[in-house]
């Protein structure tokens, strides 16, 4: 660190002195365009080297300046360290002469402890009940062994009697309160019962409405598979009885049709040669359109079917679906409410801030001299 009590320095100040008139010189050949020219400034260079060189010596000789006042410093300290053991070694003295004098060891606090003739001087160990000296952890006095013994039995049993009586009442209190908590629990019970009753007999018309709706279903499968087996037996026997028909009016018993098919395809005929469908074909034929009529009406009764159980689902999915429309709806709803009171929350803030930055924040707000004060100097 510097010293305070250094001269002041004429040199030193005479350098200060002579920069600040190079500084004003090289402001009036910077600020001034005519005079300014582009290039290098040799004489302000020779300048800032003369200085450096003069910052240089100051800086060497107040180094030593400073070795030298640390040196000293070093012999003051040394003189100091030997004063402070000469004074702590007379501090050491006077403090055995103290304990000697002063400091005896019958005037201890625990000089009771190991004093020799501690029992000759000691009090017994329990006067009365009442002794100051029967703490917890003395060890003289223990419960039953007091002189007032009968007192205290007596206001003992008066204390468990009425103890006694107190947990009785508490007891009887606590047997009310239970019984009305009982009877309270048997009400409730009562109500769960007679509600379980009814949602079971709910559940029982609703299972029963279930099964004979099944059942209906069950029988319309029953008969159409009675109809489907009617119309395979009736199908085989028509078969049988096609064969028969076959075998009776085949080629060995009467004539063959095959004579008027044409050589172009078995769906033509000759003219000249067909003397038109027999009976069995024709009866064929007719028993054919009256198959596909029941194929085509138990097909139609199951589209029917079909369609009537999809218009079901998709009215229960509808009202499922608008019910659940109308739970999204109502959440949407909340979320807006709940954003917009977000959004006002925020502009109340964002409105208190910025009151709070132009009213006591920003209040100082800067004049031409706060921008004056730029581009004064050279550097």
């Amino acid at each position: 660190m510097y010293k305070l009590d250094l001269p002041v320095d004429y040199k030193q100040a005479a350098a200060i002195e002579r920069r600040r008139a190079m500084e004003e010189e090289r402001k009036t050949r910077i600020f001034n365009a005519k005079v300014r020219q582009i290039g290098i400034d040799k004489q302000a260079i020779d300048q800032q080297i003369f200085d450096r060189k003069q910052m240089e010596d100051y800086e060497r000789k107040r180094h030593e300046a400073f070795a030298a006042d640390a040196l000293r410093n070093d012999r003051i300290a040394v003189l100091l360290e030997k004063r402070q053991e000469q004074d702590i070694r007379a501090l050491n003295e006077a403090l055995n002469e103290f304990r000697a004098l002063h400091q005896q060891p019958n005037q201890r606090r625990e000089w009771d402890l190991y004093d020799p003739d501690g029992l000759k001087k000691d009090k017994p160990a329990r006067v009365h009940d009442d002794d100051p000296r029967c703490g917890v952890a003395s060890i003289q006095k223990f419960d039953g062994e007091d002189l007032n013994s009968k007192a205290r039995k007596k206001l003992q049993n008066e204390q468990s009697r009425k103890w006694h009586e107190a947990q009785m009442r508490e007891r009887e209190r606590a047997r009310r309160n239970q019984e009305e908590a009982d009877r309270l629990y048997e009400l409730k019970q009562r109500e769960l019962d007679e509600r379980a009753i009814q949602l079971q007999q709910a559940e029982e018309e609703c299972r029963k409405a279930i099964d004979m709706a099944t059942a209906s279903y069950n029988d319309a499968l029953k008969n159409e598979q009675r109809e489907r087996e009617r119309l395979k037996r009736q199908q085989e026997q028509d078969d049988n009885m096609t064969e028969i028909a076959n075998h009776v009016f085949g080629d060995i018993l009467t004539e063959n049709p095959a004579v008027a098919q044409s050589a172009f395809g078995p769906h033509r005929v000759i003219p000249d040669r067909w003397k038109g469908m027999s009976p069995q074909q024709l009866e064929e034929i007719r028993k054919e359109q009256a198959r596909q009529m029941a194929e085509a009406e138990r097909l139609r009764q199951e589209e029917e079917l079909r369609n009537r159980e999809y218009d079901r689902q998709a009215s229960a999915n509808a009202r499922a679906a608008l019910l659940i429309e109308k739970e999204l709806e109502r959440k949407r709803k909340e979320i807006e409410k709940a954003q917009a009171d977000e959004n006002r929350r925020l502009a109340q803030e964002q409105k208190a801030h910025i009151d709070f930055l132009n009213k006591e924040v920003y209040t100082n707000s800067p004049t031409s001299a706060f921008f004056m004060q730029f581009n004064t100097s050279t550097r």
